[in-house]
């Protein structure tokens, strides 16, 4: 199902389940489960999430207009999670499914009685999302990232992949909370890199440091674990191959738009775990019971195409490696 199918207007409208479908439901003594979803943007790829998401919930048994009322927000411009999330709260929705961590943390502060699901959250613990990986507390749980964890490793493949590369940059939008520069600097030296801090607060910004990391030596460039990295992978990717520069992102999708590299997990695979989650809640278990989930099978993607455009040939163990080359 696509959104645009059940979906009349963008900007954070309530999909209404009609009267008479609800009321027919209400008299055979169903109920119908109430569920916001914060989505990060009304971009073409988060209509796609979006649509993971339905189809995943669907499959669960919450059928938009049969079983469940499903309330989408997703701004078109820089999200404002408060007013979506107090929007969703006072809908009075059994629970809330964030694709971001950020939404989570402004739901968070909104409400302590709704169950919040986060869908991807670099480090939850650091933000303040929940108590511990394996003991939430309160009703916050969802799925970790484990973006710090995972710095070092992409590094050490980007210098795998470019053996030569001695000075990387780091871009990462400073608006919102973010955990990760400090892990990003303490990789780099343990693996006798130097790494520059480049902050790209909105989209023009990113054409402007890779300009300024061209001219500065940069051999490589890597991305904080955030929204806006992951919306403008495309952009990215772009701007690198202008500059000639070779990048790492933490998720198959972004090599797919372009970039040199990406080590993760597949976002459509956390979708539909965070689904599984909003259905254990709503079936009666607590938030506070449901342990962070990390990712259990880490992809490694390679873009060939970009690499022969680069002019960097990837090594053999790299290439075998591998779980996605990309021609």
């Amino acid at each position: 199902m696509r959104r645009r199918d059940f979906l009349g207007v963008l900007g954070g409208v309530t999909i209404a389940v009609p009267l008479a479908a609800r009321a027919q439901q209400d008299a055979k003594g169903g109920r119908i489960a109430r569920i916001g979803i914060l989505l990060a943007d009304s971009t073409p790829e988060s209509s796609a999430r979006s649509d993971v998401l339905v189809k995943t919930l669907a499959d669960l048994g919450y059928i938009e207009g049969k079983t469940a009322q499903l309330m989408l927000r997703f701004p078109e411009t820089r999200p404002d999670f408060a007013k979506f999330a107090r929007e969703l709260i006072d809908n009075r929705v059994d629970v809330i499914v964030s694709v971001t961590s950020v939404g989570a943390y402004v739901a968070k502060q909104l409400t302590s009685s709704v169950p919040i699901v986060f869908v991807y959250s670099a480090d939850p613990v650091g933000l303040g999302l929940v108590e511990s990986l394996p003991r939430p507390g309160g009703n916050v749980t969802g799925l970790s990232l484990m973006g710090s964890n995972l710095i070092a490793k992409r590094l050490d493949l980007l210098r795998e992949a470019v053996p030569t590369i001695s000075r990387v940059t780091f871009l990462f939008d400073p608006s919102i909370i973010y955990s990760e520069l400090s892990a990003q600097q303490s990789a780099a030296k343990a693996l006798g890199l130097q790494l520059r801090p480049i902050s790209t607060p909105t989209t023009d910004a990113i054409d402007r440091a890779f300009v300024e990391v061209a001219n500065d030596g940069t051999e490589g460039v890597t991305v904080a674990t955030q929204p806006m990295m992951t919306r403008e992978s495309a952009r990215i990717a772009v701007a690198a191959l202008v500059h000639r520069i070779p990048t790492v992102g933490y998720h198959p999708g972004m090599s797919r738009d372009g970039l040199l590299m990406s080590y993760g997990q597949d976002f459509d695979e956390y979708l539909r775990k965070a689904a599984v989650y909003v259905d254990k809640i709503l079936k009666g278990a607590r938030p506070a019971d449901l342990p962070v989930e990390q990712p259990t099978v880490l992809k490694l993607a390679i873009n060939l195409k970009t690499a022969k455009t680069l002019g960097v040939t990837i090594p053999t163990p790299l290439l075998i490696a591998a779980d996605e080359l990309i021609e």
